[in-house]
């Protein structure tokens, strides 16, 4: 397999994001998804919608989100609705909460741990999308970057709860660890095989708590931004944002590497090269 292209910058502006999405010669066509993370309500660290919105201006797209599986503030479409208003989401551009009226689901013909994905039924209104991920820590899965955003957050509420369950929506919280992270895998690949080519990501790596966006109560970062990536690969892009924490001097590194590690965030990353989603080897290509 030909080494995917990871483009990167140390440079944090919304043009940075822009100049790399130039770089990867991909023009999104038709309707354009722009998956980002709304932010959980009391959450510090999320990237706010002043620093997305050239970007979404850019592909002309509709922020699209789908509810969560757990308490908080955007579990259900009217509290999701009031958390999109309350953050500013509503105030740039579009927005489509996904599952709102409902699910489709996705075939994973060659999954390791399940065989099906279902995600917002909105998903089929449009024809590429753009995945800003907000590379970070996770309590669960470690970290979060382009492969969760696709799978986890692309799912609807109750295929969240299916992924986490390792395909038992009962074991939601309580399934083998390892399974679930495969289940997270095996769901970005179902969305790769629906956009096919029609899909891009950017990771941005800045304000790198070790909890996700989706928690109420975060940790403050402790370790400082590192930049911006972008790539045609998930698998690769998340590959090289964890070969960037590792790679660093930071002194604050070590504690987001605990929360990764003690979670074996790598299994992610390795579960979704296993099954072809993407590949772990790329070309750092710096802007």
């Amino acid at each position: 397999m030909e080494k995917a292209k990871v483009y990167f910058t140390k440079e944090i502006t919304p043009q940075a994001m822009i100049r790399l999405y130039e770089a990867m010669g991909v023009k999104l066509q038709g309707r354009v998804a722009v998956k980002l993370h709304s932010g959980e309500v009391g959450n510090q660290n999320f990237l706010r919608p002043e620093f997305m919105k050239p970007m979404v201006d850019y592909v002309k797209g509709t922020i699209v989100e789908c509810n969560t599986a757990y308490e908080g503030k955007r579990n259900t479409t009217k509290e999701h609705w009031e958390t999109m208003k309350l953050h500013g989401w509503t105030d740039i551009a579009e927005v489509d909460i996904m599952d709102e009226e409902g699910e489709m689901t996705l075939a994973i013909p060659g999954g390791q741990r399940i065989r099906q994905n279902f995600v917002g039924g909105h998903m089929e209104r449009y024809d590429s999308m753009l995945v800003l991920s907000h590379f970070k820590g996770h309590p669960m899965g470690g970290f979060g970057g382009a492969l969760k955003n696709i799978s986890i957050g692309l799912a609807s509420s109750h295929g969240k709860a299916y992924i986490h369950g390792a395909g038992n929506v009962e074991e939601i919280w309580s399934s083998d660890h390892d399974s679930f992270l495969e289940s997270m895998a095996d769901a970005a690949k179902s969305v790769l095989d629906y956009f096919g080519d029609r899909i891009v990501f950017i990771n941005v790596m800045k304000n790198m708590s070790v909890d996700c966006d989706c928690c109420a109560v975060a940790e403050d970062p402790a370790m400082a931004d590192v930049g911006v990536l972008a790539s045609t690969d998930p698998t690769a892009l998340d590959q090289a944002c964890l070969d960037l924490v590792y790679a660093s001097d930071d002194p604050g590194r070590d504690h987001l590497l605990e929360r990764i590690e003690s979670r074996n965030g790598v299994h992610t990353i390795e579960a979704a090269a296993k099954i072809g989603a993407g590949g772990r080897e790329y070309e750092l290509v710096e802007l």
